[in-house]
Formats: C-alpha cells, sequence, structure tokens
C-alpha cells in the first residue's frame, strides 16, 4: 500500500475503485510486485489478492488513468484482463461522424480502443476489465453529440432496436416524399415557367427550416463539439443559398427566373440529400442480410422433457444435459447428441451444405439446424452463448466490426475533409466576388462546393463491402475472422496443405496386420490397449479392428501413458513397456526396425500409413507393423486443381511418411511434398516459406497444425477439425470440404476488389466534382444530386457481393467446366 496516499481522503469521494483480474500471478512475490508497482503511481492505493488474482485499486482520477495502471502492471511482465463492449449509436452522417464518437469513446478513461462501422451504426470498445463504467460511454457520445444505447446481448431489446430503425426508416421515407413535392415546383422557372417570388419563398421556407432541421441540430452538435461533418456543409450551402435569395427578394428583386433568386437551389439540395440518406440507409440494411438470417435461426421456445412429460420453454432456460423434442419441420433449439430417431437435418444456412444430412442415434447435431422428417430426442451438450451458432454469429459480428488496414488512411482524411472543403469554397466565393466581380456566382459556386463534397462514400466504400463479404462468406460456410485475414488472404500465392483429415477423410481403416515374433491377437491386443488413452483417427482405426476381433481379445490393463507430439505414444501395458508410432519414435526408443522394412516400404508405396509397434525392454524388439489407409476427399484433387490452375503453389505438408505423402500426393496432383514434420517443423517450414517473401496459407485441422496456422500469414482452419486448430486460425471453414479452400481466397479477392473500386469511386468523385463545382461549371442541385448518388452507388456496388456464390453452385447454376473457375479466381487478384 502507498503510505504517500491517505486511503481515508480517497474515500471521501475524490477517488475512482476499480478492480482489475490478473494474469501471470505464480507466487507472493509476484503480487508484491504488482502491489508495488501500482503504489509508485501518483494518488493510488492497491491491494492485491493471488488467490483471486485480482488488484482492488483507488485511484485519483485526476492523476491517474486505468490505462495507466494497466500500463504499470503490464511494465511489470504480467496481463492485464480486457472487455469488450459494444453500442448502437444514433445520428451519424457521414466518416467525419464515425472518426468522432471514436475520438469522444477512446477519451473514456479506462478504453484501450475504441472503433466505429458507419455502416451498422455499431460502435465497439475494448476497455481494462473493471475500470470502465459503461453509462461513461453513453455520455461520451451524447457530449460528442449523438445518442447510444449500451448492447447486452439481449436479443429481445435488439428486435426492439431493429423494429424503432424500420419505423424511423418509414418516418424518413414521409419526409423524403415532402420535401420532393414542395421542392418540385421550384424548378419550372428552369423550364420557362414564372413562379413569384413570394411563392417561392413559401415553398422553400418548410423545405429549409422544418424538412432540413435535423442538419441544423446535427450541424450545431458538430460545432459545439468543435468538428465538422457533412450536415455542417449541408446546412452551411443550403444556408446561404436561401438567405441570399431572401435578401435580394426584399431588397427589390422582381425578376421571377430562377437566375435572380436561388430558393430552389436550397430547397431541391435539402431534398435530394434527404432522398440519398434514405437510399442509403435502405441499402446499408440490405449489407447485414446474411448476419440477419443467421440470427433469425435461433428458435425462442424449445420442447423439454421434464417431470415425465414434455414442456415449452424459453431457449434461455435450457441447460447443458435437457432432453428436447424436435419434431418434424422444427429448428433445433441447442446442439446435442440425438438420443432416439432418425431423420435429416438442413445445415444450409450454418455450413452452407445445400442438402440434408442424416442424422441417427448418437450422430451431433447442431442449434439453428431445420429437423425433416422425423422425431428426435436431442441431449443438449451447448446452449446460449456456447453453442455453434452464437460462435458464429460472434465470429461473423466481430469481422464485420473491425476495421480493414486500408480504413485507417480513410479515417485519416475523413478527420480534415471538412476544414478544407469549407476552405475550397470560402475561396472559390472570394474569387468569383473579388476577382470576378459577381457576388452572386461566388455564393452559388461555394453553394455548389458544400453541397457536393461529402466524405460519406469514403466511409463507406470498406465497411460495406466488408460486411457483404463476410456474411455472404459466411452463408457458404466460411468463416472470416477480421479483415486483417481478408486482406492477406486476397494476396496468398502459396497454400501448404495438411494431409490427414484436410485432404483425406480422417477416418483411417485398418487394411494389414503383420505380426512379428508374436501372433496377430496379441499385436492387436497389445496396440489396442496403448491406444485406449488416445484420441487420434489412428488410434480410433486400431480400436475399432480390435472391437471387431472374434472370438474378443484379452484387454489388457493400461497402467501409463504418454502422447509424444508427431511421433506416437509410449505406454505400460500389462507390465510391459511398449512405444507405437512411427519410425522415428521406435528408433528413439532403441526398437530395431530392418526386419519389417521392405514390407513397410511395399505398403507405403501403396499409399498406406504404416503404425509400428515395439517393446522397450531390456532388449527392445519389434512386434510387428499395423498398415491403415484413408481415403482421400472426393473435392481435394478439384481443390488442388483450382488453386494450381490460378497461379498458387501447392505443397502437401504431413507427419506421416514420405512414400506414403509422395503416393497421396502424386494422386492428388501435388509436385513439392515435405513428410515426417513435428508441429514445430510445420511452423518453421510456413516462416521458412514466408521468409522467401511468399504469402502462405497453412490449411490444417488437428492440434499438431496451431503452430503453423498461426505461423501463416493467414491460418484456414477446416470445420471438422480441433477447436484450437479453429481458434488459431484466420479462416474457419464449417465443413470438411477442401473446396471451400479456394472459395474462400475467392471471395476474400472478391470483397477486397469491390473496396478498391468504392475507395476508387469516392475518391474521383470528389477530385472531379470539388473542381467543377469551384468554377462555376456545376450548379447546387447537380451538385446535391451527385452528392446523394455517390454514397448509394458505393453501397449499392457493395451490395452486388451478393450474387457471389460457391464454385460448386456456380457450376450447376451456370454449367460451367472447372477451368473457367481458375479464371474467375485469378480476376480478384
Amino acid at each position: 500500500m502507498n503510505e504517500n496516499v491517505n486511503p481515508f481522503e480517497l474515500a471521501g469521494g475524490l477517488s475512482r475503485h476499480v478492480v482489475l483480474s490478473i494474469g501471470g500471478m505464480t507466487c507472493a512475490t509476484c503480487a508484491g510486485r504488482v502491489e508495488k508497482v501500482l503504489d509508485a503511481l501518483p494518488g493510488v492505493v492497491a491491494r492485491v489478492n493471488l488467490a483471486r488474482e485480482k488488484a482492488d485499486v483507488d485511484f485519483d482520477p485526476s492523476r491517474v488513468e486505468p490505462a495507466m495502471l494497466a500500463r504499470a502492471v503490464e511494465g511489470a511482465g504480467y496481463e492485464v484482463a480486457h472487455e469488450t463492449r459494444e453500442l448502437a449509436i444514433s445520428g451519424m452522417n457521414c466518416a467525419s461522424c464515425g472518426g468522432r464518437v471514436e475520438r469522444a469513446l477512446a477519451g473514456v478513461p479506462g478504453v484501450v480502443n475504441a472503433s466505429v462501422n458507419l455502416a451498422s451504426d455499431r460502435a465497439t470498445v475494448e476497455a481494462i476489465a473493471g475500470g470502465l463504467r459503461p453509462a461513461d460511454l453513453v455520455e461520451a457520445v451524447r457530449q460528442a453529440g449523438y445518442s447510444a444505447e449500451l448492447l447486452t446481448g439481449d436479443a429481445e431489446r435488439e428486435r426492439q432496436i431493429a423494429t424503432a430503425e424500420e419505423s424511423r426508416l418509414s418516418r424518413e421515407g414521409g419526409h423524403v416524399i415532402a420535401a420532393c413535392t414542395l421542392a418540385a415546383p421550384l424548378l419550372l422557372p428552369m423550364l420557362g415557367v414564372p413562379l413569384p417570388a413570394w411563392f417561392q419563398f413559401a415553398l422553400a421556407t418548410p423545405v429549409q427550416f422544418v424538412l432540413g432541421w435535423r442538419f441544423y441540430v446535427s450541424a450545431f452538435k458538430a460545432l459545439r463539439a468543435r468538428a465538422g461533418n457533412m450536415d455542417l456543409l449541408v446546412s452551411l450551402g443550403t444556408s446561404a443559398a436561401y438567405f441570399y435569395s431572401l435578401y435580394m427578394m426584399f431588397a427589390g428583386a422582381t425578376a421571377v427566373r430562377g437566375d435572380h433568386l436561388y430558393f430552389e437551389a436550397a430547397a431541391v439540395v435539402i431534398a435530394l440529400v434527404r432522398l440519398g440518406k434514405w437510399l442509403e440507409a435502405r441499402a446499408k440494411r440490405s449489407t447485414t442480410a446474411a448476419l440477419r438470417a443467421l440470427m433469425s435461426l435461433r428458435p425462442e421456445r424449445a420442447r423439454v422433457e421434464r417431470a415425465g412429460g414434455e414442456i415449452e420453454v424459453p431457449i434461455t432456460d435450457l441447460a447443458v444435459g435437457d432432453i428436447v423434442v424436435v419434431r418434424p419441420g422444427e429448428r433445433l433449439p441447442a446442439d446435442g447428441n440425438v438420443l432416439f430417431g432418425e431423420s435429416e437435418v438442413d445445415e444450409s444456412l450454418l455450413t452452407g451444405e445445400s442438402l440434408p444430412v442424416a442424422k441417427a442415434v448418437g450422430d451431433k447435431v447442431t442449434g439453428g439446424s431445420i429437423n425433416g422428417s422425423g422425431l428426435l430426442r436431442v441431449e443438449t451438450r451447448a446452449v446460449g452463448e456456447e453453442s455453434l451458432l452464437a460462435r458464429i454469429i460472434r465470429l461473423v459480428e466481430a469481422a464485420q466490426v473491425k476495421k480493414a488496414p486500408v480504413q485507417r488512411l480513410v479515417d485519416r482524411i475523413a478527420a480534415v475533409f471538412v476544414p478544407i472543403v469549407l476552405a475550397i469554397a470560402s475561396m472559390s466565393f472570394l474569387l468569383w466576388w473579388l476577382v470576378a466581380g459577381d457576388f452572386g456566382s461566388g455564393v452559388i459556386a461555394a453553394v455548389s462546393v458544400m453541397v457536393i463534397a461529402c466524405p460519406c462514400a469514403l466511409g463507406l466504400a470498406t465497411p460495406t463491402a466488408l460486411m457483404v463479404g463476410t456474411g455472404v462468406a459466411a452463408k457458404a460456410g466460411i468463416l472470416i475472422r477480421d479483415a486483417q485475414a481478408l486482406e492477406q488472404a486476397r494476396g496468398i500465392d502459396t497454400v501448404v496443405l495438411d494431409k490427414t483429415g484436410t485432404l483425406t477423410e480422417g477416418k483411417p481403416e485398418v487394411t494389414e496386420v503383420v505380426p512379428h515374433g508374436v501372433d496377430e491377437r496379441r499385436l492387436l491386443a497389445l496396440v489396442a490397449a496403448a491406444q485406449a488413452g488416445s484420441e487420434h483417427p489412428i488410434a480410433r482405426a486400431v480400436l475399432a479392428k480390435a472391437d471387431g476381433i472374434e472370438p474378443p481379445l484379452e484387454k489388457l490393463p493400461l497402467g501409463e501413458f504418454r502422447a509424444r507430439a508427431g511421433l506416437g505414444v509410449l505406454a505400460r501395458v500389462g507390465g510391459q513397456e511398449i512405444a507405437v508410432g512411427n519410425r522415428k519414435l521406435l528408433e528413439a526408443q532403441g526398437v530395431p526396425t530392418a526386419a519389417l522394412e521392405g514390407k513397410a516400404a511395399a505398403l507405403e508405396a501403396k499409399g498406406h500409413t504404416v503404425m509400428w509397434a515395439g517393446l522397450s525392454t531390456a532388449e527392445p524388439r519389434l512386434i510387428g507393423i499395423i498398415a491403415l489407409a484413408d481415403r482421400v476427399k472426393p473435392s481435394a484433387a478439384a481443390c488442388v486443381r483450382r488453386l494450381q490452375e490460378s497461379g498458387i503453389a501447392t505443397i502437401l505438408m504431413t507427419g506421416d511418411n514420405e512414400r506414403t505423402a509422395k503416393a497421396a500426393a502424386a494422386a492428388l496432383g501435388i509436385e513439392h511434398v515435405l513428410a515426417g514434420m513435428l508441429p514445430a517443423d510445420k511452423a518453421a517450414e510456413v516462416e521458412r516459406l514466408e521468409g522467401e517473401g511468399r504469402h502462405v496459407a497453412m490449411v490444417g485441422d488437428g492440434v499438431n497444425d496451431a503452430p503453423a496456422l498461426a505461423a501463416a500469414d493467414v491460418g484456414i482452419a477446416m470445420g471438422s477439425g480441433a477447436d484450437v486448430a479453429i481458434e488459431t486460425a484466420g479462416i474457419a471453414l464449417m465443413r470438411g470440404d477442401p473446396i471451400l479452400v479456394p472459395d474462400a481466397i475467392l471471395v476474400a479477392r472478391a470483397t477486397y476488389a469491390k473496396i478498391r473500386q468504392g475507395l476508387f469511386w469516392a475518391f474521383v468523385y470528389n477530385l472531379i466534382g470539388l473542381p467543377l463545382a469551384a468554377s462555376g461549371h456545376m450548379s447546387p442541385m447537380l451538385a446535391g444530386a451527385a452528392m446523394a448518388l455517390s454514397s448509394v452507388s458505393v453501397v449499392a456496388n457493395a451490395l452486388l457481393l451478393r450474387r457471389w456464390a460457391p464454385a460448386g453452385e456456380m457450376r450447376s447454376r451456370r454449367h460451367e467446366p472447372e477451368s473457367r473457375e481458375a479464371a474467375r479466381l485469378a480476376e480478384y487478384r
């Protein structure tokens, strides 16, 4: 405890209290060290509890921020837990708005990072766990001129927010109709139909100050926050045109031609801007269609067996171990295992698999999928936020919220965009007035500059394409973890493929048993007993073979078991030390293998995997080999072919022996083979390839692939594999189909192409539009129409990604040969 600080003074209302979760403390010395570094900060009193791994901290907020507490702990070599909060933001209109909200949130004590998605009107805040008050986030957004609501994961509240948004869009549509109705007659003078000045004034005034009032409110909030936004530009520009026309009217102007009064410029611009924002809002809503489709899979109620009968309960009341009854046509309420019944289950929205999957007793089922024609009784294994559907939704939401690296440049431009535009508008006005001597043309040029310049298109280009791209990918069974993974995937030129479980089914079967010095039954009994503690697919194959032997084999007791990653297992079976695995393991145990090398070579040349078994006695001896074969997945060859035809190098990397690996590679058309690779070897090889300047994707499914998945530029995990592999990878495939690998690269390239197109047109639009407006070659009405069109066109272009479909689906639609797919893949490079 800091002796220079009086805790009673801190408690008197001048202090704040936080509880930090500390990771990495292993002893009392660690706790003392953490307490010491915290107490060293001015105005801090800390008490560290080693058992709870918590630090209770009182601090003076005028002298110390929570972020400083975290940095002090991390500087001492420990970890501080972080938490993530999400908010729904209302009132944002352009990229400048998003930047202002980000800065406001980032200024809240305890916040580490804040990110705003303009396309979804959501903000994600990362903060120090225990050091953040949610009310401070909402207040910070309000002070910046917007409104916010903390999202708690309550499905009912989120539905209410969505309904309120629909109502707002409906009201906005009515306002657009009213603005267009009042503004349309003001265009008649341009067609030679004169209108009295008072009539123009009467039509323009309600448009300017009733239907356009929202622009003034937003502009005032921006100025109060010492910032600028699109609404500030619109309100300044239309006000200049309106009040100049009002001055001219009261100054005695009686001409009713549009070149004397500019009421139509102000009214039509407001009508067009409101129309554009309404169309943009509707288009933005379409970008989240895939995510809303996933959310709609969650049923609200479940039928549960309790007290000898069936009752309906809210889905939130389900618990692990409950028995749920699912009738034909109903959605499964949770993940689980089938206890009774047979049926077909439609998992298309979860995995992208278009055909129903047969399910029987013992099979796993996924919540959100649709039951077919049979009645199922299911024991729940994962409910609520732990279910596969909830995890998919979280991954998609996280990918859509995170910013692509290119967006950082856009944010920097948006931050200075409004001041630069105001400077250009002022210069245009002064040059027209002072140099050309035309005050009226100067006003109109300045109005046109302020109206046409809009950072909205810049702000929308990246998030809209990202949201649509990740959404359609998820619909196809491809989960892209974040924008960085997507950006890296588009540039992949080398794909490293694991063999077992990735290109093969991962369900090997025993094809031959070759004993040496023992009989076949004894060999199988020893190996099966040794493998009883393993979850490896090869171990399961041997156990299945042993269980099928008649009469049944002797059950030998397993006394000790040690797994050796990439090598095999060492076990004590019936009092004997046995080694079961590859050659390297037996050689390390001193077991000679020469007696069966010829037989093993012949089996490996046929593509079989050979498992060696030996006794580690005083005189180690070989007791036999067991050959296994794993079927290649039907789409594996097509996956390799599509990658190679698109210019992507393919490498097979496996822990299997060289002869088996080369036989499998030859069948698939892969030239480069790396065999006998341990997990660390795989990661080192990936790093070596990256060191050569290659952009590498690693595709795997097992625990032993996790280091290589993490080392690669992009890790692609097969959804049928281990959780650690899926958690490590940047892209997860929800079904174990290799053809999704080139599909993942394709959708990444297509999405990034849309991002580049959107940014290109947004920049070009401003680069061309601003000079035309400043030089007087563009009227305010045309400028308003162009501004509205810019945002809508960027969103509409991103929505074209919704037409993307996986290669197999495209072929079935268009009857195209596979050779055409590679051209389409290369198109997005």
